[in-house]
Order: C-alpha cells, then sequence, then structure tokens
C-alpha cells in the first residue's frame, strides 16, 4: 500500500548549464592571456591581455592592460587600453589611459584620465535600462 520511491539522483551540472549560470568571472593581476577573450558573462579583469576581448560587461582594475578590442555593452575602465572600443556605456576613470578608437551610445571621462584617439557616437539607439554611471 505505502510504496517507497527512490528520488531521483543529483547529475552534476553539464557545461551548458554552467554557462548558463555564470554570470561574473574575475581574471587576477597574476594573469597574462595572449590570445582572444570571448564569454557572455560579465568580466573584472585586473591582469593582462594581449587580444580582443568580447563581453557582456567589463571592468577593468587601475593595474590591468589589455592590448586589442574590446566589444561590450558596457565598459568601465580603470587601467589601460590600446585599441580600439566599442560599447553601448563607456566609463574611463581617472586612473585610466587609453589609446585608441571610441564608439559609444552614452560616454563619461573623469578628468584626470588620459585619453588619445577618436571619439564618436554610435548609429544605434541606446538600449533601455541603460544608466550613465557618476
Amino acid at each position: 500500500m505505502f510504496s517507497r520511491k527512490n528520488p531521483a539522483p543529483e547529475r552534476a551540472p553539464t557545461m551548458a548549464s554552467r554557462n548558463t549560470d555564470a554570470s561574473f568571472s574575475v581574471l587576477g593581476a597574476d594573469l597574462l592571456l595572449r590570445g582572444s577573450l570571448h564569454a557572455e558573462a560579465d568580466l573584472h579583469i585586473d591582469g593582462m591581455i594581449e587580444g580582443d576581448v568580447v563581453c557582456k560587461s567589463l571592468v577593468q582594475g587601475e593595474s590591468s592592460t589589455i592590448k586589442g578590442s574590446i566589444s561590450a555593452g558596457t565598459v568601465r575602465l580603470s587601467g589601460t587600453v590600446e585599441g580600439p572600443i566599442e560599447a553601448a556605456q563607456v566609463v574611463i576613470l581617472r586612473t585610466a589611459t587609453v589609446r585608441g578608437d571610441v564608439r559609444y551610445d552614452a560616454l563619461t571621462i573623469e578628468q584626470g584620465a588620459h585619453v588619445e584617439g577618436h571619439f564618436a557616437r554610435r548609429d544605434g539607439v541606446a538600449s533601455p535600462g541603460l544608466a550613465l554611471l557618476g
């Protein structure tokens, strides 16, 4: 009359399920990456990247250097970038050095930042819900 059912065994997460759960990745100051970096997550980079970076959102630490292009929804830069940047929202903090062209929908440059390059607003309309960081 009463039967005892065994619970379904737990499965280890697959690569696909881990990717959807990942929302934030940190690349430490001791990291040197040579090659392109593509992530569907938000990235915080403190190390050195020699290659292109494509991600959802990028936060760059003060000690970080990126030598390559950056393409993201939002970009917050504190370190050194040598290459073009394309993002809906770009924030260049006072500790940043940027050498390259920047295409953006919304742009903030703090006083004291070092910037060399052309700045151009993208033709597209800024995504709703993006707020300018102050």
